[in-house]
């Protein structure tokens, strides 16, 4: 019993000191505190204003968060209820899908020229690949959709960075060339360097689009490639209908969907007007002069909005 008050009473004085202890080191803390608040900067105490001002407002915050999540919910309830007495948007798409005419007419990009580009260019062709599917999907008259010459870099881009192409629909992918895949007399390639003029179009012909993003390093080799293979070869009818004030070279896409455009109105005129983009300065050619002039002294500095295999390098 000796022995366990002995020990009580040491447990005591040691428990003294140390709330003694603690509590000057609470006085000195404070104090220090006090100091360092006095010691700190301007920008110092604004900025420890700010953060006890955003620990106050913590609730605000949550309150807000709680009210916008109610207001989507509602949002997504009227969105519903729309579908319900309008029908189903997705149901619209494929009902817009099913009166859709096919055309006999057939669109193919040539792949042929992936060993003339650089990979950065490649990845551009795949994007606008990936865009003539998708317009063509939703198209009033949608054509016979190839891609010839797949293969290389293309391929690559294609599997890395959307797997899903392999699944794609209504469309004719091959590993060889286009002239292996129809007949020569059906096929008439799409080039600006071509002195044809495309008038209309023959719903039995295949029409040739160049798979090539090749800031002008190549110019004329799709003309070029059509003569080496005796097709026939032709350009839109660009120049009757439209001034530009950029070269009339197009993107791999512009052509599909221009020609898309032309199959559903019927007018070379519109197509281009439906498609070509702004930054193109394209005017009707029955516009007067000034139109033109003042078109392209607000475009003159749009060069660098050019996708890159449209703009002319020294």
């Amino acid at each position: 019993e000796v022995s366990q008050m002995a020990d009580d009473s040491v447990k005591r004085e040691a428990s003294a000191p140390q709330q003694d202890d603690h509590g000057e080191k609470s006085l000195s803390s404070n104090g220090a505190a006090v100091q360092t608040n006095q010691s700190l900067s301007k920008r110092q105490r604004k900025k420890l204003l700010k953060q006890q001002k955003w620990e106050e407002e913590r609730e605000l915050r949550k309150q807000r968060r709680k009210e916008r999540k109610q207001q989507r919910r509602l949002q997504r309830q009227d969105h519903q209820e729309e579908e319900e007495e309008g029908g189903n948007s997705q149901n619209a798409r494929k009902r817009l899908r099913r009166e859709a005419t096919p055309s006999s007419l057939r669109l193919v990009v040539d792949c042929s020229f992936d060993n003339l580009m650089l990979i950065k260019d490649v990845c551009k062709l795949h994007k606008q690949i990936q865009r003539c599917y998708a317009e063509n999907r939703r198209a009033l008259h949608p054509v016979q959709f190839y891609l010839t010459s797949m293969g290389g870099q293309l391929k690559q881009s294609m599997d890395e960075k959307d797997k899903g192409w392999v699944n794609w629909k209504d469309i004719t992918i091959k590993m060889e060339h286009y002239s292996e895949v129809m007949a020569k007399e059906d096929l008439v390639y799409l080039t600006s360097d071509s002195p044809n003029v495309l008038e209309e179009l023959d719903q039995k012909k295949a029409y040739v689009i160049g798979g090539l993003v090749d800031h002008n390093h190549h110019k004329g080799i799709t003309f070029e490639r059509a003569k080496e293979l005796g097709i026939s070869h032709a350009q839109l009818p660009l120049s009757s209908f439209v001034k530009m004030n950029s070269r009339k070279v197009l993107a791999v896409n512009h052509v599909f969907e221009i020609i898309l455009a032309y199959l559903e109105k019927g007018s070379w005129q519109e197509a281009f007007f439906t498609i070509l983009p702004q930054r193109k300065g394209a005017v009707a050619v029955d516009q007067d002069e000034t139109a033109v002039q003042e078109k392209e002294d607000k475009d003159s500095d749009s060069d660098s909005d050019i996708p890159e295999h449209c703009q002319k390098r020294d």
